[in-house]
């Protein structure tokens, strides 16, 4: 869980960097600070469970075991990226590791998971689907539609909200009254818990027993993590989203950093020892310095390629 925790920070931080300098076509939405949520709960499924994600996405996607070089790729828009550079940082899909795709539509794959979890259902599998999404896409009408949908057909589902505080710059507390969002699933006769999203076992314990009960066809659950991002919006959002929310709420979640806290849990414990972390951080880096290299020596697609892999022309 830290190496796979690390790997997405430290991939996130290099996207930020290639950005800058011009190298990445196209918005970004990072993860960094989220990073507990993902890897907590995408360690509670087999390779043949699935993931719908959200324009955050990098961070399920790395998490669900998605290849570093063809996700890279992706980003930069090269032809040996998943979606041959077609899908690029909001639209990333790996059917084979079970990622059926990320949207940049707020909530539009809260219905989808529940179209993948009817999937499950019909051929009488155990698999299982996690759908991740924010506290802006819970006020979308595709959040009703999926959530209600999902309990009524006792579907193998578990959602896991990322309330993170703000819907771009909308502080969730002017968009909804509730203090948790997860009080909803009461309406769908669904279970729900609230877990601190900052500690990846927490989140591991809490999606592990929902995961299970999905499997047994026990029905959905709503699992809603309370987390930070620690950038912006998107890269360009200026200050990291100091526009719209304070440095000192910014820096006391920082201090939350789910990182650190698993780091200094191990040390405490004897797990690990700090030597050993920093090994794993240099491990991770060469990682990075890998992809980036098979992302920039990639072709880009070509121009009479344009209307192949498509479902419809």
């Amino acid at each position: 869980m830290y190496r796979n925790m690390l790997r997405i920070r430290r991939f996130e931080e290099r996207l930020a960097e290639e950005s800058a300098r011009g190298n990445i076509p196209g918005l970004l939405h990072l993860y960094v600070g989220e990073e507990a949520v993902a890897v907590g709960a995408c360690s509670t499924l087999r390779k043949d469970d699935y993931i719908t994600s959200t324009h955050r996405g990098h961070g399920h996607c790395i998490a669900k075991g998605g290849d570093l070089r063809k996700m890279m790729a992706e980003i930069f828009g090269k032809a040996t990226g998943y979606c041959k550079g077609r899908g690029g940082s909001m639209h990333i899909a790996a059917p084979d590791i079970g990622i059926v795709g990320c949207s940049a539509i707020a909530g539009a794959n809260i219905p989808i998971a529940a179209g993948v979890g009817l999937s499950s259902k019909l051929r009488k599998t155990d698999q299982v689907c996690i759908s991740f999404f924010g506290d802006g896409a819970s006020n979308t009408g595709a959040f009703h539609e999926g959530m209600n949908l999902a309990a009524l057909w006792n579907l193998p589902v578990v959602y896991v909200l990322e309330n993170n505080l703000y819907a771009i710059s909308t502080p969730a507390v002017r968009s909804s009254k509730l203090g948790n969002i997860s009080d909803r699933a009461a309406g769908y006769g669904m279970r729900a818990a609230v877990v601190d999203g900052m500690d990846v076992l927490s989140v591991y314990e809490t999606v592990s027993g929902a995961v299970a009960r999905a499997r047994n066809g026990e029905g959905p659950t709503l699992v809603e993590c309370k987390t930070y991002r620690f950038r912006g919006h998107h890269e360009g959002d200026p200050k990291k989203g100091e526009t719209y929310r304070t440095k000192q709420e910014m820096d006391e979640w920082e201090k939350r950093d789910p990182i650190i806290r698993l780091g200094e849990k191990m040390i405490k414990e004897r797990k690990a020892t700090q030597a050993e972390l920093d090994a794993i951080n240099q491990e991770t880096m060469k990682e990075i310095e890998d992809a980036v290299a098979f992302a920039r020596e990639s072709p880009s697609p070509k121009p009479e390629d344009a209307t192949k892999f498509l479902f419809a022309s």
